[in-house]
């Protein structure tokens, strides 16, 4: 079974705004210290940048803590491996077109559950110049377990889902934080 979602935000500010803060939303020091008090590491993998087109090319790892995994899981998931999950991000920007596009897999815990988030930031098609469409698309499925019930499965993708989508509020509310600060030191 595959649990998949996807959510829209509009965000007040210009693209290039959001887009910053977007950025810097993982190693923004506020964030870290409350909302997304979740994320342990940051590390910047690679990076390319084409003047000439207006590209940019990073990829970075991520290391979080995992949510608690149901009390049926967790003697079949060693407790070390459990307690964090690292993920790979992967962004795309086209500053020409104004499109930005972030995909995350997670890299570990694969033996148990599969998550993919698809975001992307574009101009909002009523205020291009004004506000940002957020897009986030998220597909979460719980690894085939011999030992696991399917009932146990779906479990575990609800369970990954209602965290995703506490966490993506949330990472919401620090972006949409970082754009304020970010319109005050542009006036």
């Amino acid at each position: 079974m595959v649990v998949s979602y996807t959510q829209e935000h509009v965000y007040r500010h210009p693209w290039h705004r959001v887009t910053a803060a977007a950025w810097r939303k993982f190693t923004d020091a506020d964030a870290r210290a409350a909302p997304l008090s979740h994320i342990l590491e940051v590390h910047t993998l690679s990076h390319r940048v084409d003047a000439e087109s207006g590209r940019i090319d990073a990829v970075r790892a991520i290391a979080g803590r995992a949510p608690p995994l149901p009390l049926l899981l967790r003697g079949l998931v060693a407790a070390a491996a459990a307690d964090v999950v690292l993920c790979v991000e992967h962004t795309a920007v086209d500053g020409r077109a104004r499109a930005m596009r972030v995909v995350s897999r997670n890299a570990n815990l694969r033996a148990l559950v599969h998550v993919e988030e698809t975001c992307s930031y574009r101009p909002h098609p009523e205020h291009p110049d004004e506000w940002t469409l957020f897009r986030q698309e998220t597909s979460i499925r719980c690894a085939p377990l011999a030992a696991v019930a399917a009932w146990a499965a779906e479990m575990v993708e609800r369970r990954c889902a209602e965290r995703f989508t506490q966490n993506a509020s949330q990472g919401r509310e620090v972006v949409e934080t970082i754009c304020e600060r970010l319109a005050l030191a542009d006036h």
